[in-house]
């Protein structure tokens, strides 16, 4: 081949690859794009609560001389997170001892109490009475207890304790 051949091959091909640059650079400025649809995402999220354990703790009970004639109040707790919107019912069952009304035992004896929905102590809370709860976000929010033990028991010395479940209904 000549000299002058060679060059025109050389820039035949060099035109070559600059056409095919171009040709690509083209088909990717020049995309078809189908019409849009829709892809639909959904979620369901389910009442549910959950509960932590609390408890309500007497102290000590002086049936001769302090609780002879005033009843022992105390508070506690037990904490409630439901998810953000649901509305729940707190309610606290009768306890292991129950006859008649709670009772603590020290295996022996058994000493009376009860557990109340307010300060005021007027309305027991159990599974018919229960405590409202609504939930505003998903944190725990702690409920107050509020218990008596009656004056004027006839007990033995000892260490008296009961168990309640509580329990969200939702």
């Amino acid at each position: 081949m000549s000299k002058q051949m060679g060059r025109l091959a050389a820039g035949a091909v060099a035109a070559a690859v600059m056409a095919g640059v171009a040709g690509y650079s083209q088909q990717q400025t020049h995309a078809a794009f189908s019409t849009p649809v829709n892809v639909a995402v959904s979620a369901n999220v389910a009442s549910n609560c959950v509960m932590t354990a609390g408890s309500v703790g007497f102290g000590a009970y002086d049936p001769l001389v302090t609780h002879a004639s005033t009843n022992l109040d105390q508070t506690g707790s037990v904490s409630v997170a439901c998810v953000k919107g649901t509305s729940a019912n707190i309610g606290l069952g009768n306890g292991s001892n129950y006859s008649s009304g709670r009772r603590m035992t020290n295996g022996t004896d058994f000493l009376n109490y009860d557990l109340y929905t307010t300060a005021a102590r007027n309305t027991v809370w159990d599974t018919t009475n229960r405590v409202n709860y609504v939930a505003a976000t998903k944190n725990s929010s702690t409920l107050t207890i509020y218990g008596r033990v009656p004056s004027g028991q006839d007990v033995g010395t000892g260490s008296y304790t009961d168990t309640v479940t509580a329990q969200a209904e939702f």
